[in-house]
């Protein structure tokens, strides 16, 4: 049996945005900032040279429904088949913790603004990291065949526009 910790995560920071309530698509268009407690200002030293960066939030407004969930229909398409919440990036997890690659659009003193931030107006920063092309973008990367299926509707979608 694992053993039991308890963990403490004091946000960083704070998104905003003009999005109050989730959505499925089209998080690629958001621009947010992610204003951080000014204490840690010094911490952003450097990052405007990424490209992008990876922001790790907390999940704060999840459906109570939904907690202990362990396998979905990844965007909820029944077309797709019933998986582990492990085998997609559903925001429905036992540690409601949100991992997005972002554009670095900027920064200014203790705010950096981006690009593609898939989080409402108020979500709970608690980390940043800056993309290692080098070790986190494998040449051959593998995914499930459904995965593909979400990338063509989208194709499609956007093709009808």
């Amino acid at each position: 049996m694992n053993k039991i910790y308890r963990i403490t995560i004091r946000p960083i920071g704070t998104v905003r945005n003009s999005i109050r309530k989730p959505r499925r698509d089209g998080w690629e268009k958001i621009s947010s900032r992610i204003i951080l407690d000014p204490k840690l200002q010094e911490g952003l030293d450097g990052i405007e040279a990424y490209s992008h960066i990876f922001v790790l939030f907390w999940i704060d407004r999840l459906n109570p429904s939904m907690k202990g969930i362990k396998k979905v229909h990844p965007k909820s398409r029944m077309d797709l088949p019933l998986v582990g919440v492990f085998a997609t990036r559903t925001q429905y997890r036992p540690n409601p913790i949100g991992l997005t690659l972002v554009r670095m659009l900027g920064r200014k003193k203790n705010i950096i603004w981006v690009k593609g931030l898939d989080a409402l107006d108020g979500t709970p920063v608690i980390d940043l990291k800056p993309i290692s092309p080098r070790t986190e973008f494998p040449s051959r990367a593998r995914v499930p065949a459904w995965y593909h299926r979400i990338w063509e509707s989208r194709r499609d979608a956007s093709k009808k526009k």
